[in-house]
């Protein structure tokens, strides 16, 4: 150390040069930094999902889900496989272990998947694993209407203009679009005009299959040259289609036009979009883990502005959900808190100091510290997202102290060498001033340091989001010790020997000292009394913090809000588009609701594995409207349709309880067992159980029910007696019904399927599928009711498993408490609840995640704690004075607890953390005063009493009174500003450190120096 501030120096231009270098560097550097609202907060996951169009959903689990979950059990790393089947679909999802690298894990999966794919039902299509996707994956909502073009023409150009464009903007790992109606060519089946023409189905699909099949021509050689043979279909349009031939009968074609209607036509749709009032499409950006919001965003914005010359006839509202938005709104917040902050701490250095060089040196510690940690982030491959720049703005206040302890030690060294009889050099005198103060420097920087350790290791979503925080505030603070053993010295030197001798403190130390001369006297002349005090407030806190409320994180300031909007299941989309456009009507007229966008049931390759009964409902909100009065009135609306599950929340908030749980609830209750009927009556039973506890809102259980489905069984001998094989039965039900697609058609680049299918009179009711004519091998039909029964019978809407186990949630809200109280509250009464064998109940969300984290960081902080103590005793070489010093610690608290009381009383995960942090500010002075005290003591020869406790504190006073409101003042912003964008986590922390700091400065002003006093010369004796 002595060597490293030596060299400093002596080289010491050399150093300032590259100081400013840096400064230079960094800056530049630091404005090509991805910029995010938070950082990835979801455990890696791959998504695997399945079609098995035609099968039930019990089918689906027992056929697909389930060996596709048996081949993956055991792929390495995986923490948890969820999956869930419906009609037709299976999804099953693998979260791994946190760090897993996303593409090593997604290359293990498809090795797996390669085997069983196989082995999976002919009817089963090949599984898909979905593009990688982030836990805000959402990027952007692009709403889409028109009121000259169809769905379907609305659909080709989105589908084949807008998202293979925006597919290649780099970033973008889908772009899901809901409401798409694919252009078809579709002929329909009349069974009556096929048996008067004595035509069969077969034959029907055989000619539209060869009226556009492709083959390839070959080529001709000619003496010169080789012409390739290009085979074209021909068939541009329906009405072409028609015109295939079918048979040739006494010397007459028959044509497809005659035996059945030939339409352009779309498909049967599996979601719809609901735009400002009006059917339209809905396009979701979804975004990879390591793609930027902002700037996807952003060059999404750029690619449709480029686009729009050909899009003339669509209205394109890009502005349904843009989460850039709220990111934009939180770094500017922030970034004005750190600079409104830099600015309060320059202003307290130059009113103390009351010297520019003094004052130059001491705030040439914020820019380098904060750009050397930035350059770390930066190299390391980080974003610079909120939780960075709290971190940040934390350290803020810190990274001056080592400074300011320096050169406030220099300074007073250099004026008693000016006034020494045998003076120094100014070298050697800057040289002894920084190695005296050095120790007590580094040690209180690895205990700021050490307290933040346990942040680092914090597990789960609790993790995610502190750790980049607790890394950069780690680096901004090592950042500032590097910058006081080198920068601060070789500034020091340059500037400092020739200035003006002061004979006297700056007129506010002078003022401060002076009332500190008479109100500490009496209160060292009553040591036991500031002991009492000391214990009193300790305990008194305690017991007051044991009481708070409990929350896992605040409700964000967004203005972007989803409703999730969930009718019973087996509704139409018929039924849900009809309440959706009102919803939209009632919404859109509250003054502030700026525009509406909302998908119903699912879209093709898309993340929601929902039904038509599932609808999303997103508004945007203007930023110059009052946003707590206008989100009541959005409630008001939202609670007018009792008869739906309906909740109000913002994109974060839901994303957090989705990553917590898998579900969409502060609280779960999550029943596991092996039979539908009884998860069921326990998922009620839980309900009933739980429905009148203060707080809880939006209950419900997850609707995991039985709803009407047709079945068609077979009777083989009915169907050998007609000479039909069971396939032959299905295919016609399934063409006839769902449509068989037989062919493409090749357009400008677009693709156009050719499907076969039964007229709508067909498939209307129980009835006509009754009467289905089914094709008879020698001629002739018969009604499908003779070989086959038809009738409904319930079957489950969907089946959820996790861990190898059905499972079946019971979820809920919390509202006019907190979330820990009700938590509890519901945790005691569904353990009075009895489940049979194989059943057992678990609880997650929001609270369970809290606990986990809280327990985890009061662990680590133990440990933590243990290591201060360890790193107190190598310092002062005394349990005495380490106890002492330590008591420190316990009092700061005291403030935090206080000002979480005037806040509001709820604890939140950032309120924790910001405890944690309060901890290592407040060691840091206790060291500083008592490392001063010794040195008195054993270098200055100054005698153990009164007057060197005195002495001691009040030299001690302005670096202590200077660091702490350096500190405090730098987070001032944050408390002032309230909770706005970007300060939803931050606030409660800068409240809690706040807090935190009053009380530490007044216990190291005014009752460590009586303590001191009463205990220290015991100390001196034994050493």
């Amino acid at each position: 150390m002595s060597w490293l501030v030596s060299t400093s120096l002596r080289f010491r231009v050399v150093v300032l040069a590259l100081s400013i270098l840096l400064i230079v560097f960094g800056i530049r550097t630091l404005r090509t930094t991805p910029l995010d609202v938070f950082p990835e907060f979801a455990l890696p996951l791959v998504e695997i999902q399945t079609e098995a169009p035609g099968l039930s959903t019990e089918e689906v689990e027992i056929m697909v889900t389930m060996p596709l979950e048996n081949a993956l059990n055991g792929t390495p790393w995986v923490k948890i496989i969820r999956s869930k089947s419906v009609l037709g679909l299976s999804s099953v999802v693998l979260i791994f272990q946190e760090g897993t690298d996303l593409i090593r894990a997604r290359q293990l999966v498809q090795e797996r998947l390669a085997t069983e794919a196989g082995r999976l039902p002919a009817v089963a299509h090949t599984p898909v694993i979905l593009s990688p996707l982030s836990s805000t994956s959402r990027a952007l909502k692009i709403g889409i209407t028109s009121k000259t073009l169809s769905q379907t023409e609305m659909t080709t150009l989105a589908r084949w203009t807008i998202r293979p464009r925006l597919m290649a903007i780099p970033g973008v790992a889908n772009v899901a679009i809901w409401g798409q109606r694919d252009r078809q060519f579709q002929v329909l089946i009349d069974p009556a005009k096929l048996q008067a023409h004595q035509v069969s189905l077969g034959a029907v699909e055989r000619a539209a299959a060869d009226a556009v099949k492709l083959a390839g021509g070959g080529f001709i050689d000619t003496p010169n040259q080789r012409l390739a043979v290009r085979q074209a279909v021909g068939i541009d349009s329906a009405e072409e289609l028609g015109n295939a031939l079918v048979d040739f009968r006494d010397g007459a074609p028959l044509r497809l036009r005659d035996v059945a209607e030939i339409v352009e036509d779309h498909q049967t749709p599996i979601g719809d979009a609901i735009i400002n009032d009006v059917p339209g499409l809905l396009l979701i950006v979804e975004k990879q883990p390591w793609g930027n919001t902002l700037s996807v965003t952003r060059d999404v914005e750029k690619a449709l502005q480029a686009l729009g010359p050909g899009l003339t006839d669509l209205e394109i509202d890009p502005t349904i959900f843009r989460p850039a938005t709220f990111i934009e709104a939180s770094l500017s917040n922030l970034s004005h808190a750190m600079a409104v902050g830099c600015g309060l701490v320059v202003v307290i250095l130059l009113v103390f100091l009351f010297d520019w060089r003094t004052a130059l040196i001491s705030i040439t510690a914020i820019p380098l510290s904060l750009i050397s940690a930035g350059l770390v982030l930066h190299y390391w491959g980080g974003t610079l997202n909120t939780m960075v720049i709290a971190g940040l703005v934390i350290a803020l206040g810190e990274v001056v102290d080592d400074a300011i302890i320096d050169v406030e030690n220099i300074l007073r060294r250099l004026q008693l060498n000016r006034e020494s009889r045998a003076p120094q050099s100014a070298f050697q005198v800057v040289l002894g001033a920084s190695l005296e103060v050095r120790s007590a420097v580094v040690y209180a920087s690895l205990i700021v340091t050490l307290v933040f350790v346990p942040v680092l290791f914090l597990g789960g979503l609790a993790g995610s989001f502190f750790r980049p925080l607790a890394i950069a505030y780690i680096l901004a603070i090592l950042a500032s010790l590097v910058v006081a053993l080198t920068v601060t010295p070789a500034m020091s030197l340059i500037l400092l020997p020739g200035a003006p001798a002061r004979r006297h403190d700056a007129p506010l130390a002078r003022g401060l000292k002076a009332i500190y001369r008479r109100l500490l006297p009496p209160l060292v002349a009553l040591p036991w009394l500031a002991v009492a005090l000391v214990a009193l407030a300790i305990a008194g806190s305690g017991i007051v913090a044991l009481r708070l409320g409990r929350e896992f994180l605040p409700n964000f300031q967004e203005r972007d809000f989803l409703m999730h909007w969930v009718e019973k299941p087996g509704s139409s989309l018929d039924s849900m588009r009809r309440i959706t456009v009102q919803a939209s009507q009632e919404l859109r007229a509250i003054p502030g609701v700026r525009n509406f966008g909302s998908h119903i049931g699912r879209a093709e390759v898309a993340d929601e594995v929902v039904g038509p009964n599932f609808t999303e409902l997103w508004i945007s909100v203007d930023p110059n409207v009052d946003l707590p009065a206008t989100v009541a009135k959005v409630q008001e609306a939202v609670d007018g349709y009792p008869g739906l599950y309906r909740d109000l929340l913002t994109y974060l908030k839901e994303r957090i309880k989705e990553v917590l749980s898998g579900a969409g609830g502060s609280i779960v209750v999550r029943v596991y067992g092996p039979q539908l009927s009884e998860l069921r009556a326990k998922g009620e039973e839980i309900k009933g159980a739980i429905a009148d506890i203060s707080g809880v809102t939006n209950l419900k259980v997850e609707a995991q029910v039985l709803v009407p489905q047709v079945q068609v069984r077979l009777r083989p001998d009915a169907a050998a007696r007609s000479g039909l094989t069971p396939g032959q039965v299905r295919q016609a039900v399934a063409t006839l019904v769902k449509g068989t697609k037989v062919g493409e058609v090749y357009q400008e680049q677009k693709v156009i399927d050719v499907v076969v299918r039964g007229l709508p009179n067909v498939r209307t009711d129980l009835a006509a599928l009754r009467a289905l004519p089914i094709d008879l091998p020698l001629g002739g039909q018969a009604p499908l009711a003779d070989v086959a029964d038809v009738f409904i019978d319930p079957a489950p809407n969907e089946i959820k498993r996790e861990s190898a186990s059905r499972r079946l949630d019971v979820t809920c809200n919390v509202q006019g408490r907190d979330l820990g109280s009700v938590a509890r509250d519901i945790e005691e009464r569904v353990k009075q609840v009895n489940f049979k064998s194989e059943y057992h109940p678990e609880f997650l969300g929001e609270y369970a995640a809290l606990q986990e984290s809280f327990r985890r960081l009061m662990a680590l902080t133990a440990l933590s704690v243990l290591g201060i103590v360890l790193l107190l005793h190598m310092d002062f070489r005394s349990w005495r004075l380490t106890l002492l010093v330590f008591l420190t610690i316990f009092f700061a608290p005291v403030g935090g607890v206080i000002a979480t009381v005037l806040q509001g009383g709820i604890l939140s995960l950032g309120s924790l953390v910001g405890f944690v942090t309060v901890l290592g500010i407040a060691a840091r002075n206790g060291i500083m005063l008592v490392s001063h005290y010794r040195h008195l003591e054993e270098i200055e020869g100054e005698a153990f009493g009164l007057n060197l406790v005195l002495r001691g504190a009040e030299e001690r006073l302005t670096p202590i009174l200077m660091t702490a409101l350096a500190t405090g003042l730098a987070l001032v912003p944050l408390v002032v500003s309230g909770n706005l964008p970007g300060h939803e986590i931050e606030y409660p922390m800068a409240v809690v450190i706040l807090g935190g700091l009053t009380t530490s400065t007044i216990l190291n002003l005014f009752l460590l120096p009586p303590i001191y006093l009463l205990f220290g010369r015991v100390e001196r004796a034994t050493e």
